[in-house]
């Protein structure tokens, strides 16, 4: 590393602080980068800035979005009464390739981690029991002749230690409610990650959710 130039020793430093990306594959992207024409070397720095500056927060859901609220947030057919809780935003847009969910999500932004000094006051659980306390609040306000659906949180949360941890934390914050707390697993092995896991087998963990 030491003989190449520095311009190229920098991308490869770059490259290797990507998650997954060790020394040979940084080695191997700065030099495809090397290779390609200025154009596409241009088009890639003009889509990382643009993506940058132009990605938000969803001040709902806490998911990616390029206005105040995100597609799935906005969108009125979704079932606002049903929230699925994920980890990470990418654990949304898993789900979403199943295409048979019709809820809405609440990413945490983690799990319960003490070993990372990773506390409940770290994620954004407080943010989802204000958002139950709001829909809890709305179903008192509404019409006693309108039917409504029963609330449902959907605990798609990794099997892992942290995860089910995680999970109980957040099943105990909602103890005294009157809402239907399901979580999923059947089909994910102990330890998976949500974002690894096949859609077939995502599917099975969707459909066959469990009352917690």
């Amino acid at each position: 590393m030491a003989s190449l130039p520095r311009a190229i020793r920098d991308v490869v430093d770059s490259f290797e602080r990507l998650p997954g990306i060790g020394p040979k594959s940084a080695t191997r992207l700065a030099f495809y980068l090397l290779n390609t024409s200025e154009s596409f070397c241009r088009e890639l720095a003009d889509s990382i800035n643009n993506f940058k500056e132009n990605i938000k927060i969803c001040g709902e859901c806490f998911s990616v979005a390029e206005n105040e609220l995100c597609e799935i947030c906005m969108d009125k057919k979704r079932n606002k009464r049903q929230i699925c809780v994920v980890e990470k935003a990418i654990d949304m847009i898993a789900i979403e390739k199943i295409g048979l969910y019709k809820g809405v999500y609440h990413v945490l932004g983690g799990v319960i981690n003490p070993l990372e000094h990773i506390g409940p006051e770290d994620l954004r659980i407080f943010e989802l029991l204000e958002r139950i306390q709001k829909l809890n609040h709305k179903s008192q306000i509404t019409n006693h002749k309108q039917i409504l659906e029963e609330i449902e949180i959907i605990l798609a949360i990794s099997l892992t230690m942290e995860g089910e941890a995680t999970a109980l934390y957040i099943k105990n914050k909602l103890k005294g409610n009157t809402i239907k707390i399901t979580r999923i697993g059947a089909g994910l092995p102990v330890g998976a990650d949500l974002e690894y896991a096949d859609e077939a087998t995502l599917s099975r963990a969707m459909n066959g959710r469990k009352n917690m």
